[in-house]
């Protein structure tokens, strides 16, 4: 099964923890990135991803989400076609760069999508010919029955 996390789930796992909705995902996006280390699901990298990532000024944080990335086993680089599916979820009010990583997970065929921004989730889930699954972290752990 594919995988995606977004750089909001992928930083999950370092918010403050003081919120139990929060805490929760934490704990099921490092449950899922041990899946991932230990081959039982594939985790996507995408260019798209590591731009953001890079932007990123906590060292901690950039180091943090590079070091969970290496686990991907798939990477991959926008292209013509990407920015194409991007430019059409920009039309139904998703950010550019949210537009752009949903358009690298579904060129990367992944099963599921996961973010942990309410916003971005929902306008996903209302996109009717998306081929890729939105989720947070806990629908994710709740699909994978975990």
């Amino acid at each position: 099964m594919k995988i995606y996390l977004d750089n909001c789930a992928l930083q999950r796992p370092l918010d403050d923890k003081s919120q139990m909705r929060i805490r929760l995902e934490a704990e099921a996006i490092l449950s899922v990135l041990e899946l991932c280390k230990a081959d039982r699901l594939e985790l996507i990298s995408s260019e798209a991803l590591e731009l953001e990532i890079e932007r990123n000024p906590l060292a901690t944080r950039r180091n943090y989400a590079e070091s969970a990335l290496e686990s991907a086993q798939s990477y991959i680089r926008l292209d013509e076609r990407i920015e194409l599916r991007a430019y059409a979820f920009l039309a139904l009010g998703i950010q550019p760069l949210d537009a752009l990583r949903l358009a690298s997970a579904e060129a990367a065929k992944a099963d599921y999508f996961c973010t942990c921004d309410d916003r971005f989730l929902k306008r996903a889930k209302s996109i009717d010919d998306l081929q890729t699954v939105p989720v947070t972290p806990l629908e994710l752990i709740e699909e994978l029955d975990l």
